[in-house]
């Protein structure tokens, strides 16, 4: 017994040394989705943070494509000790299951929660060359025209995405959905004319917005966003019911130890609450949700109840 004892305790002991000096190296923090999206930006204001508390960098990776599949899948085969760890969506946890024919990993099982960070609403934006300067003019145009307006997306399965096949399934119309590799190259063809619309998330737009380069009709979440405040809720603005919106978090492989979840959860949940962080989030029309490694996996349940119906009744499917 005595040899068995002293076995498992040589076997035990670098993994508690490997905890207490974490970290002792850089951390790569994967962003699935592409440079000046919402994903980008919250990942890299939390990178800039999380540097300063743990002493050591925090280096923002951008590993873009279906619709957060390639970066999770690459989080989710790394080595599980802290130094790799993803910006999660809700999208990339709850709607991608039920809307990739075949998915690379399962994030509810390869990844393990850290933290939730932010969420954060939606905004129905249009090109200002749409003939439409509310959403019940917007209805009745696509309704005028079926299948010939179009909606830009960051990706299939996104929120984004997703905010429009609620859109389209409550005001039952027609329009084409025209998925990007991102919010950044959607929003720059829309700021183009090259697509009409898009449901896109409230901090990538509001710059926009504000300038007047695109025209902003309401908002997704439940009552109005505190950034876009003169703006209606969807509901409001005539599709009663209506509510969407994401939220962002830290996950890392699963099988990472307790021990450095707990440090990394600590410097994410302190990161929320630095002043820097909390000025450029809000300002930027996030809202602060940071919590504990269990409140995060309760939410995934959540979410994954509240989309899987919504993405089957959509009819959305990726290969």
């Amino acid at each position: 017994m005595s040899r068995l004892f002293t076995f498992a305790l040589a076997l035990l002991l670098p993994t508690l040394a490997a905890a207490q000096s974490f970290p002792s190296k850089p951390i790569r923090l994967i962003c699935p989705f592409p440079p000046a999206g919402a994903v980008d930006i919250a990942s890299r204001a939390t990178a800039n943070e999380l540097t300063k508390i743990l002493g050591q960098t925090v280096t923002v990776e951008n590993r873009p494509g279906a619709g957060g599949n390639i970066g999770g899948v690459e989080v989710a085969r790394s080595a599980p000790d802290g130094y790799t760890i993803l910006m999660t969506t809700s999208g990339i946890q709850a709607i991608n299951p039920a809307l990739y024919a075949k998915m690379p990993f399962d994030p509810n099982k390869d990844l393990a929660t850290v933290a939730p960070l932010v969420s954060l609403n939606n905004v129905l934006v249009l090109h200002p060359s749409v003939p439409a300067k509310s959403v019940k003019e917007v209805i009745a145009l696509a309704k005028s025209q079926p299948g010939k307006l179009n909606f830009a997306s960051s990706g299939a399965g996104t929120s984004i995405h997703m905010s429009g096949a609620m859109f389209l399934q409550m005001a039952g119309v027609d329009m084409i959905h025209i998925p990007y590799k991102g919010s950044g190259p959607a929003i720059t063809d829309l700021l183009g004319g090259q697509v009409m619309m898009m449901f896109d998330n409230i901090p990538s737009s509001l710059p926009h917005i504000k300038a007047g380069k695109l025209r902003a009709l309401a908002t997704t979440g439940a009552k109005r966003d505190p950034a876009l405040p003169d703006l209606p809720t969807m509901a409001e603005a005539g599709i009663p019911g209506y509510e969407s919106g994401v939220w962002f978090g830290l996950m890392a492989p699963a099988g990472t130890p307790k021990d450095i979840i707990a440090k990394l959860n600590a410097a994410a949940v302190q990161a929320a609450k630095a002043p820097e962080f909390v000025k450029r989030m809000t300002d930027l029309g996030y809202n602060i949700i940071a919590g504990t490694p269990e409140e995060m996996a309760a939410m995934n349940q959540a979410e994954i109840k509240r989309w899987t119906p919504i993405v089957k009744a959509s009819g959305a499917k990726v290969d």
